[in-house]
């Protein structure tokens, strides 16, 4: 199916976990939400690795270190290497080395993560404009980053310093729900400084660079819980991707997805690496999968059928991006969706 105009999702007779290498997992809302374990989550990675997968965590959240982060996952059981954790601090890092000389001052806004990476790639960070930073670099740093952090990076690229941001996801899950992420913080010093970041993390190729040269993966598969992100990163980087329903994304969101936002399979959470994913049939102008059956006519979006709610889902995928063609489905979706009880 042509990666520019994707109408459907695919199906695979093959578990994923067979049918792909690597797993490229996405962190927050997928594997975990704040300080817990996401629903199934640890099982299913357990037998997706005793099986053969390899697993990557590849996240845009540049605030702990990859030594954090697999030890989180540790503790959560879900056995990880530090060398199995990919953040975007890593990516901005390299990013930043290959730009500036050794030894550069980078002024840090965010987390012990984005000063760990900038060391590994020879950069010294720096507190306050006032070191005379060649660069800032701006990667998440919690509820409790102080807002004088932001002063700093303001006067500093006011003063020729240049802007570099690990990620820009405006949003991020937690466990008492959506909070804001980085994207947010960036805004706040685009708006103070009118100047515009250069940007490594998901859905940017520095980010897929950083993941393939770590990984070696040579049939990835991109999990993630964000359109914008995950899945449009994996379009980026022309390799397929499942989005699962556990994080940011729902229903009515992945019917309007664009082109690029458009996952190769969807399912309810990371029980689909161990499954095959239903085919959607093409019967006519209707999409079948399962038991239920999806069309769009005289402009109206329409489900018929009874079963397994995410088979449903995947066929009302095929009828919204089919109308859609390469633009983005704006039809009614709250009664088909309703009835399937996803949100």
């Amino acid at each position: 199916m042509s990666q520019q105009f994707r109408s459907r999702p695919s199906g695979s007779g093959t578990p994923l976990s067979k049918a792909y290498d690597t797993a490229l997992l996405d962190l927050d809302g997928v594997v975990y939400a704040g300080g817990h374990a996401v629903v199934h989550a640890v099982e299913s990675l357990g037998t997706a690795r005793d099986g053969g997968m390899r697993l990557a965590y590849v996240t845009n959240n540049a605030l702990r270190t990859p030594d954090a982060v697999a030890a989180h996952l540790t503790d959560l059981g879900v056995p990880a290497e530090p060398a199995d954790v990919i953040t975007s601090a890593q990516a901005v890092a390299r990013l930043m080395a290959d730009q500036l000389p050794p030894g550069a001052r980078v002024l840090v806004v965010g987390g012990e993560g984005l000063r760990v990476a900038l060391r590994e790639r020879g950069l010294v960070p720096v507190e306050s404009a006032d070191d005379d930073p060649a660069a800032v670099a701006q990667g998440f740093g919690g509820p409790d980053l102080p807002w004088g952090r932001f002063t700093e990076a303001a006067h500093a690229i006011r003063g020729g310093a240049s802007w570099f941001a690990s990620n820009t996801d405006l949003t991020i899950p937690s466990a008492r729900g959506i909070a804001p992420g980085n994207g947010a913080a960036v805004e706040v010093v685009r708006i103070a400084t009118g100047a515009e970041p250069q940007v490594a993390g998901k859905p940017l190729p520095p980010m897929h660079r950083e993941t393939v040269l770590r990984t070696g993966a040579e049939r990835p598969l991109v999990v993630g819980d964000r359109l914008d992100t995950d899945i449009e990163g994996a379009f980026n980087g022309g390799v397929d991707s499942l989005l699962v329903l556990t994080g940011v994304t729902d229903a009515a969101q992945l019917l309007a997805a664009e082109p690029r936002h458009r996952p190769t399979y969807v399912d309810r959470d990371l029980r689909g690496l161990l499954t095959g994913q239903p085919e959607v049939a093409v019967e006519g102008d209707a999409f079948r999968c399962g038991g239920w059956t999806a069309a769009v006519r005289d402009d109206v979006l329409g489900l018929e059928g009874a079963g397994e709610p995410l088979d449903g889902l995947r066929a009302l995928c095929g009828a919204a991006w089919t109308h859609a063609g390469e633009g983005v489905c704006g039809l009614d979706t709250a009664k088909p969706v309703a009835r399937l009880g996803l949100g």
